[in-house]
């Protein structure tokens, strides 16, 4: 069973995870790593294929200290991942700092980097947890809704695990840092305007059954103005 984060150590930082710039906005309790990595849909996987850097967006999901991720047996870019060293990011845009300088523009953001050595998972009881873990991240509730991967899918997919233990968590929060003289000069509207994803009204499929119903799992993730409008 997987620690809960109250009881796991802090993020330890490593002369790869270690921030050099902005400093303070760098996080080390792993409840704030959990978070980002939960909210988030989609990672981009970056590495090293054919002697060129390659960054891979795909969809993961997080169970405890370990990221997994999924793909197609044939896919060359988690044959790469498997031979050595890869980073992962997560990021999240909450908001555009508007600076009275253009040098002070910035961004609200929660940002997670991940640095390990993907391992393939070939248990066939983790692998098929593993595929319920990142469908769930994406779709929660939707695993025990839908058929499960038969014989011949899992025989086509390679599902790695990602250990967390190197990784670092940035965050930017507030208003601009302007210059003092810029601000005694005036004349420039400064602030934050905020920015936030949102689920639109389900769509369902063209050849679907007209009398079955959006199930509740995923009315759920849809805010009551927009199921309203």
């Amino acid at each position: 069973m997987s620690e809960t984060a109250s009881t796991r150590t802090p993020l330890s930082p490593t002369p790869r995870s270690s921030l050099t710039r902005a400093k303070e906005r760098g996080r080390t309790d792993r409840a704030e790593l959990d978070a980002v990595l939960d909210a988030g849909l989609i990672c981009h996987l970056g590495v090293v294929l054919n002697g060129s850097p390659v960054v891979i967006p795909t969809i993961y999901g997080r169970d405890g200290d370990t990221l997994y991720l999924h793909g197609s047996t044939g896919a060359g870019n988690l044959r790469a991942a498997m031979a050595g060293e890869v980073s992962l990011t997560v990021t999240h845009v909450d908001g555009i700092v508007y600076a009275r300088s253009a040098m002070h523009f910035s961004m609200n953001y929660r940002s997670a980097v991940i640095h390990a050595r993907p391992i393939e998972v070939t248990d066939p009881d983790e692998r098929m947890h593993a595929l319920r873990v990142i469908v769930e991240q994406a779709a929660p509730g939707a695993w025990d809704a839908v058929r499960s991967p038969n014989k011949k899918e899992m025989a086509a997919t390679v599902v790695l695990a990602l250990d967390l233990t190197e990784a670092s968590v940035k965050v930017r929060t507030g208003g601009p840092r302007d210059e003092e003289a810029d601000i005694a000069t005036g004349g420039v509207w400064a602030g934050v305007l905020p920015l936030r994803q949102v689920f639109d009204a389900p769509i369902s499929a063209p050849d679907l059954d007209p009398e079955i119903e959006v199930p509740q799992h995923v009315l759920s993730r849809v805010s009551d103005a927009v199921l309203a409008g």
